[in-house]
């Protein structure tokens, strides 16, 4: 087992009297935390394992331990609750929990209803489908859902899914932080909206569609509504079965509008059924911790579809005092192909966040990636490590590594039948992939989560203070451009829309956009065009523009031009609003019209030309036809017809904007040249490094910084590093190695002097006049300068140098640590 993290003074469990989201920091205790956590199933270990799981999850050096809690385990056969293993020790919630409080370890609480975890049911008990047959939502043409999901509005469900929170709460509310327990936070629920999601099944219920009716006819009425959507709202039975069948039979619009519609009313439904748990949670007591919405959405380790979730869910804690979100991402191998994913996944959800919400993420994928127990995938035990040193760096407050040690699968009280009548679907072991095994072994990604972690505590006295810096561009959320999950299979023009939508948005066609601003070298936030007041005088708004884009999110953006603003438009020209009616406000802003499109195929290969800059073939183009409103001024051509395809305009009003009608490939010098244009520079420049280096700064109120740097590039890398102009660690040159992280320190407050920088990492805050750096396999240096003398450990050579001393010293163990002491 690798050795524990230093010690970081963290007060126990037992003296922690307060957690609050504030400033998008988690504060405990009124201190900034980054808190590291481990998810580990106590309904899937016997009792005695216990022990042996939660002192691994401490050895790694996890604050920690997130913890499903199935509504399906502890009810009984005969419909009681047991929480304190009365029954089976495999329900004794309350002793784990006590255990963990034992072992100082908070707990991130994750009661459901639907856990998911591959549990039958999603974890809701077997008897709740026999009595609540009503439950069970009816999709398309009135078919029943293929998965175990529920109308989560159903009287009957949610009467019954209340009763589990009055039993669980309490039992949660009592070992809350505030009264001396381990409860830091409580999640609500579980992937809500995923399961009707992936199948193509919305909730379609009688309830479902009635309160539609009512909605549709309040906010645009009757005779509107009959117009939009092709149905009458007082006419029920006819309503009903127009939307079942997605409109089919009305005109193209109508069978858009149709499908918007459906999405949208999801989306209202799944806060109210969200903030509806949040009340009965609270009147049962749970009243002084946070509370998280787990989000979903990636799949075939990519995360283009990952916003889907923060469209479907970001209404239930929008605004809400003391909530937030976490994602729930499997990306597997972390890469050039996928890195743009995660970080466009922070900073999407970052965009809808209120000025306290943090980010978290709930299910951090670790381990080795088999989880089919079949071999036919694994990944690198580094790929974790990368994933962690990303998301710290954009802000992530909380990473909970799922799944961190393996169990197995107890029989179900009652036979169902179903060949193996257990609580789950895997077998009897689970968890084949988790840094600890089902039998507590561990594998090589422990020792990969245990220096992850160390590395975040090595620096979370700075870092969980600090915010990230970004440069003056902003990636662009559309959430009307992920509500994309449903598609009635006879209507081939919503299919199409979704199609094109799934192309162009978010991170753009080939995920080109995303990626040549992640590496780049562009530290980028994001904004919600749904909800922003966009600045003129602010950053760069990058648009992955489809050909569908809402016209209230299209006259926002005609505003923000005309007033002044910059844009970069990459994608298509959208000349739809979200039911399919012509809309082309921000094309007439830009004194541009869509002209011919064309296509690439097996035989047709349209390639464009950039002055200066070879031709390159693209997978698709689009006329940029001039209006004569604004001035325009080509930059690429159709290398067939001499037709613009890429344009820079100049609106009246001081508006600027680039508009790519192509896929450009990812060049990254093009790229930054087009970003130029619009007045954008690094303020992070990296001289010397080959594309897979991914960098970063994040400051707090008193100008200290930590420099992130990740190669998740195969091979190793040497460069320079320049922040805003000025050379760091005085022009040395720094050596990375292939998919490794660096967190470096600038500028760092000491008692009597300041660490201008070093070429490793902070191992630990010291005590003022003490630092502690990390000591890596090569050797490393800093510079500190003060008045007072200095001396470090024996084999550390200490230079007087101008203002201050230089520290050199040989690499060693990466378990090691440098003391430098100011006397």
């Amino acid at each position: 087992m690798s050795s524990a993290s230093p010690d970081r003074s963290i007060p126990a469990v037992q003296t922690t009297r307060s957690v609050r989201l504030e400033r998008r920091r988690i504060l405990v205790d009124g201190r900034p935390r980054i808190l590291m956590a481990g998810e580990v199933h106590y309904f899937r270990l016997h009792r005695e394992d216990w022990a042996d799981r939660l002192d691994k999850l401490v050895a790694s050096g996890c604050d920690a331990a997130a913890v499903y809690m199935p509504w399906l385990v502890h009810e009984t056969a005969d419909g009681r609750i047991d929480l304190t293993g009365e029954t089976s020790p495999y329900r004794d919630l309350v002793g784990f929990l006590d255990l963990a409080a034992e072992r100082g370890l908070l707990v991130i609480a994750r009661p459901g209803p639907f856990v998911m975890a591959e549990l039958k049911n999603e974890g809701i008990p077997f008897r709740v489908y026999d009595e609540h047959p009503d439950a069970v939502p009816l999709g398309w043409d009135g078919v029943p859902a293929p998965s175990r999901t529920l109308d989560y509005l159903e009287p009957g469900y949610l009467a019954d899914a209340e009763r589990w929170y009055a039993a669980i709460m309490p039992v949660l509310a009592e070992r809350q932080v505030s009264r001396g327990g381990p409860v830091v936070a409580v999640q609500l629920d579980n992937e809500v909206g995923m399961l009707s999601w992936v199948t193509n099944t919305p909730e379609l219920s009688d309830g479902f569609l009635t309160g539609l009716a009512e909605r549709v006819e309040q906010t645009v009425g009757r005779d509107a509504a009959v117009t939009r959507f092709g149905a009458d709202p007082k006419d029920l039975d006819a309503w009903v079965a127009w939307f079942r069948a997605g409109g089919t039979g009305g005109t193209e619009e109508q069978q858009l509008a149709v499908h918007h519609e459906i999405g949208d009313f999801h989306r209202d439904r799944y806060a109210t059924y969200l903030r509806r748990l949040h009340h009965v949670a609270r009147a049962n007591g749970v009243e002084d911790v946070p509370y998280v919405i787990n989000l979903h959405g990636t799949g075939e380790g990519r995360g283009r579809t990952f916003p889907i979730g923060i469209s479907q869910l970001s209404r239930a804690y929008a605004g809400v005092p003391q909530m937030t979100s976490g994602s729930d991402h499997y990306l597997g191998e972390l890469t050039v192909e996928n890195v743009p994913d995660l970080y466009t996944v922070n900073t999407f959800m970052g965009s809808v966040h209120d000025a306290d919400q943090p980010l978290t993420s709930l299910e951090f994928e670790a381990g080795t990636g088999d989880y089919g127990e079949d071999l036919s995938r694994l990944v690198s035990p580094e790929t974790t490590e990368l994933k962690t040193r990303l998301c710290v760096a954009q802000g992530n407050r909380l990473i909970s590594y799922y799944l961190f040690a393996g169990g197995h699968n107890p029989p179900l009280d009652s036979k169902v039948g179903d060949g193996n009548d257990r609580i789950a679907f895997t077998g009897e072991r689970h968890g084949f992939a988790a840094p600890v095994d089902p039998e507590g072994g561990l594998n090589a990604t422990y020792d990969t989560v245990t220096s992850a972690v160390r590395a975040v505590h090595g620096a979370e006295h700075l870092l969980a203070d600090m915010d990230p810096e970004h440069d003056d561009v902003l990636l662009a959320y559309v959430p009307d451009h992920y509500l994309t999950e449903y598609a009635h299979p006879a209507s081939p023009r919503r299919r199409h829309v979704v199609v094109e939508l799934e192309r162009f948005r978010g991170m753009g066609t080939r995920d080109i956009l995303a990626r040549a601003l992640v590496l780049g070298g562009y530290s980028f936030t994001s904004a919600d065009l749904s909800a922003a007041d966009l600045d003129p005088r602010g950053p760069v708004v990058a648009l992955a523009s489809p050909p569908v884009l809402g016209r209230a999110v299209q006259e926002r953006l005609a505003g923000f031009v005309r007033a002044g603003g910059r844009l970069l438009l990459h994608g298509v020209l959208p000349v739809l609003d979200d039911d399919g009616t012509a809309c082309t406000v921000l094309a007439d802003a830009l004194g541009l019209e869509a002209g011919r499109r064309v296509d690439g195929g097996p035989h047709l290969f349209p390639s464009v030309l950039i002055p200066g800059q070879p031709e390159v073939r693209v997978g698709v183009l689009q006329h940029l036809d001039a209006s004569g409103s604004t001035e325009v001024t080509p930059m690429a051509t159709d290398v067939m017809d001499g037709s613009t395809v890429v344009a820079e305009v100049a609106a009246p009003g001081g508006g600027r904007a680039v508009v790519v009608s192509c896929d450009y490939p990812c060049h990254l010098d093009v790229w930054r040249a087009l970003l130029v244009r619009l007045g954008v520079e690094r303020r992070l420049v990296t001289p010397g490094s080959t594309p897979g280096l991914v960098a970063g700064t994040t400051t707090d109120a008193r100008g200290q910084r930590l420099l992130h740097l990740l190669n998740v590039a195969p091979t190793a890398q040497d460069f320079g590093v320049t922040i805003d102009g000025a050379s760091y660690a005085d022009g040395a040159t720094v050596h990375l190695p292939a998919r490794a992280g660096l967190m470096l320190p600038v500028d760092v407050r000491l008692d009597g002097g300041v660490l201008r920088w070093a070429t490793t990492e902070l191992d630990g805050a010291g005590d003022g006049s003490t630092m502690l750096l990390r000591r890596l396999d090569r050797p490393a240096s800093a510079l500190v300068e003060t008045d007072r003398e200095v001396d470090a450990d024996d084999d550390v050579v200490v230079t007087r140098t101008g203002s201050g001393w230089l520290l050199t010293w040989p690499g060693g163990t990466a378990s090691g640590t440098v003391r430098v002491r100011l006397r």
